[in-house]
């Protein structure tokens, strides 16, 4: 269907029996024994965890362009559309909630147990060498020193280009809107750009901070908090970047209508909350 004409079924959609769930639940299976076995360094868990995400890209192939055939055919209406809204809507307080977590457990450990381990008490019985600073380095000997990694200039510049991002994607929605697709098509090739960048210079910072600080996974509270939210948060940029080239080939292939493109603005809305969860990150990580 082009993109200038689509029309609503006049009743509510419900899809037939697909075999999709039934692929993910068996990518889940070899992807989570997978994991299992490599972090116990089996010879098997890689084989297991890379045949899991295959069979996983898979299903999200086969699963995502159904949806999108049964969208181009007409075969969704305005009650759908309201059911996209809503599971799109929970899946994103869902990540909140995600994040949440990560944010409070880097809050527990600075705030609280941190000093209250550094209580004169406490060091008595426990570890007497330890000292109640922020980064910690846990009791004495225990972790090699190690620097911190601080706002300029790489999340500076990361901060700088999502920001952007949000600019440029939002000028594509606008585009979309008014039915301006080579500017929309542009403005949203942009917002990919900027958010591989943005990757590639957390892959630099990273590098950095293991063969120049020493920072690394191990080192201690601090060095499992700071690659666990910055981690995961690349990992989302990441998947919002596959979102919008998804976006971005099924619009050059005809998709969406000013009034009818709810993948679009479920992608964006992914991506703008992904640029709110790094500015938080920017000041709580990188800033206090």
């Amino acid at each position: 269907m082009s993109a200038g004409t689509h029309a609503a079924a006049p009743h509510y959609f419900v899809p037939a029996p697909s075999q999709w769930p039934l692929v993910g639940s068996i990518a889940m299976a070899f992807a989570g024994f997978g994991a299992v076995g490599t972090v116990n360094h089996t010879a098997w868990g890689p084989w297991s965890l890379l045949a899991g995400f295959a069979i996983l890209f898979y299903m999200m192939v086969g699963w995502f362009g159904a949806v999108a055939g049964e969208s181009e055919r007409g075969q969704y209406n305005q009650l759908v559309d309201t059911s996209f809204r809503w599971s799109m809507s929970w899946f994103i307080f869902s990540e909140v909630m995600f994040f949440a977590a990560f944010f409070g457990a880097l809050f527990y450990a600075r705030t609280i147990t941190t000093p209250w381990l550094g209580d004169l008490d406490h060091k008595q019985f426990l570890w007497p060498n330890f000292g109640a600073a922020w980064p910690s380095t846990g009791p004495g000997g225990t972790i090699e020193k190690f620097n911190t990694i601080g706002p300029w200039p790489i999340p500076t510049i990361n901060t700088a280009l999502l920001l952007l991002s949000g600019v440029t994607l939002t000028i594509a929605h606008h585009a979309l809107k008014d039915n301006r697709r080579s500017k929309l098509i542009f403005w949203l090739a942009a917002t990919i750009a900027l958010g591989v960048i943005f990757l590639g210079l957390q892959v630099l910072e990273y590098a950095h901070a293991y063969q120049d600080l020493n920072l690394k996974l191990t080192s201690g509270i601090f060095g499992s908090t700071f690659f666990l939210l910055t981690g995961f948060h690349g990992f989302h940029v990441t998947v919002g970047a596959i979102m919008l080239t998804v976006v971005l080939i099924r619009i050059m292939k005809g998709h969406f209508t000013p009034d009818h493109h709810f993948a679009f603005e479920g992608a964006a809305w992914y991506w703008h909350f992904v640029d709110v969860v790094w500015l938080g990150l920017y000041v709580v990580v990188y800033w206090i």
